[in-house]
């Protein structure tokens, strides 16, 4: 079982002021219609090559529309690059729209 967290425990966490990296790996177009303040674009197609660019020493959650693209960034992050400080967002934006915060549009 990969790591997840609900929408509702990243708005815990986010409000807590946790030092939370989020890595949204959805395409251009779509994090321009919609994202989590804070977040920072690395599309799933781009991951391999920028890498680089997300701390392992930060806990970092993945986010996509519905959970599916950033399950497959946590798993070959995870398998790849042996990084352990990983949480997909479990329904992606979509979830977190509809449960936390209604004024991000859903798709």
């Amino acid at each position: 079982m990969l790591p997840e967290l609900t929408p509702e425990d990243l708005h815990a966490r986010l409000q807590r002021g946790d030092d939370l990296q989020l890595i949204d790996v959805r395409q251009p177009e779509e994090y321009e219609y919609c994202r989590i303040e804070g977040s920072y674009l690395i599309p799933l197609g781009e991951l391999a090559s920028r890498v680089e660019e997300i701390d392992p020493d930060r806990p970092t959650v993945l986010i996509c529309h519905h959970g599916v693209r950033s399950m497959q960034a946590l798993a070959y992050l995870q398998h790849r690059h042996e990084m352990t400080n990983l949480l997909n967002l479990r329904g992606g934006i979509h979830a977190w729209s509809t449960r936390v915060d209604p004024s991000v549009a859903v798709y």
